[in-house]
């Protein structure tokens, strides 16, 4: 059987609020290439705006957040329609990337909990303690504490994702720590 397995692809993940895109920022400054799969799905998204409006009555992200948010079914119908194709590009652009024979990031926010990536093996978790999270939220996003939990919560534990890593990049403090964990792990691999 053939291996399914993209051997020089490392999927980069995190948690709401961990840095995982300011890590992302940073790879692609010392070269690397990233598959973003979010902005494959907002490109996807766009295109299948009627088709959205038509089911939800709305193509807001606000408030199609409040709808599929306490939604389940209604959150399946819009992954449904969307996350098929993310995955089918995702995989395109990683098979074009294996052929340079060179490490590469794909870039997959919610990894852990949506489960359906096996043709990845390797995972690198960017890391921040659960009270840093929420405060970066907050100011992020401009909602309370409670806000900030709603957002967070909707996402598997930090610190489980951390046991599940192959590699950790701990950004817990600022942005010179973060560009020498990068740096550690870069030499690492």
């Amino acid at each position: 059987m053939e291996n399914k397995k993209f051997k020089n692809a490392v999927v980069l993940t995190g948690g709401v609020g961990t840095g995982k895109s300011t890590v992302a920022s940073f790879l692609k400054l010392y070269g690397y290439k990233i598959i973003d799969a979010d902005e494959i799905s907002k490109k996807i998204f766009e295109n299948k705006k009627e088709k959205i409006k038509e089911i939800f009555g709305t193509t807001d992200r606000k408030e199609l957040r409040k709808i599929v948010f306490n939604d389940k079914e209604k959150l399946k119908i819009l992954e449904d329609l969307i996350l098929p194709e993310v995955k089918k590009k995702v995989l395109n652009l990683a098979k074009k990337y294996e052929k340079d024979g060179v490490i590469y990031f794909v870039d997959l926010p919610l990894f852990f909990e949506k489960q359906n990536y096996d043709e990845f093996d390797k995972v690198l978790v960017v890391y921040a303690p659960k009270d840093l999270q929420i405060k970066r939220v907050m100011n992020r996003d401009m909602v309370d504490e409670k806000g900030a939990l709603s957002i967070i919560n909707n996402q598997m534990d930090i610190e489980e994702k951390k046991k599940r890593a192959d590699f950790i990049i701990d950004n817990s403090k600022d942005l010179k720590h973060l560009q020498r964990e990068i740096e550690n792990f870069l030499d690492m691999i």
